[in-house]
């Protein structure tokens, strides 16, 4: 058994590589076929990842909404919904948010030492903190992960999650959605942030997928971790 589940990054941009823009309403990115593609990612996975920025910024439900989906899911034995996760250095969750008030799975908090005793008390009742270290060790998270039964991870982002996954070479699969468009602001946040990332030009990714979804394209890319 290996030590972390596969971990699968899901992610959509522009064409230069903004998932968002700047301004107050969140830019759509995707279309109706394509969240639909991405509802049907989410029921075959055992968890579902976004770092605590984007449970703040997006209030995210993180559901599966195929009630045919969810049905499948619990005549295979598993709860109709998948686990929730999410990592936190400061503790700054709100208690309310849709990420914790929305679906019967559970909810996992990741968070860095000197949030968790606090963290643990506001959240008391919708989501279980753990202690991931400190500075929060993202092995450490996964780890737990796959003791609790997390075979198959997805994560959605935001751009400082990606980027720590794909740096420390623990992400297998990156599903890459790219919009028709260009966003252009230097304000706006990226699909990753700067880094020393492992899949460079001497160890690329493989492509095992493209897939024309209405006007958008996904791109499929194993890493190369060999678990794919």
């Amino acid at each position: 058994m290996s030590d972390r589940p596969y971990v699968l990054l899901s992610c959509a941009m522009s064409v230069d590589g903004y998932i968002d823009d700047a301004s107050p309403q969140r830019l759509r990115l995707s279309n109706t076929a394509d969240f639909d593609r991405v509802d049907s990612v989410r029921a075959s996975c055992d968890a579902i990842l976004v770092g605590a920025g984007t449970v703040r910024t997006d209030d995210p439900r993180l559901l599966v909404r195929s009630p045919e989906r969810r049905a499948r899911r619990v005549a295979r034995g598993v709860p109709a919904e998948p686990a929730k996760v999410t990592l936190t250095s400061s503790g700054d969750l709100d208690p309310d948010a849709q990420f914790f008030t929305t679906g019967q799975a559970p909810k996992l908090v990741y968070a860095a030492s000197p949030a968790v005793r606090e963290l643990t008390g506001r959240l008391k009742g919708r989501a279980e903190v753990v202690d991931a270290g400190d500075p929060l060790i993202l092995a450490v998270a996964l780890a737990d992960l796959r003791q609790r039964g997390i075979r198959r991870l997805m994560v959605e982002g935001g751009g400082s999650v990606h980027t720590e996954f794909l740096t420390l070479g623990l992400a297998d699969e990156l599903q890459l959605v790219v919009a028709p468009f260009f966003v252009g602001d230097p304000y706006a946040p990226r699909f990753v942030q700067p880094g020393v990332f492992p899949q460079s030009p001497k160890r690329q990714m493989r492509l095992a997928e493209t897939t024309r979804i209405g006007d958008v394209v996904l791109l499929r890319y194993l890493i190369g971790t060999g678990r794919g």
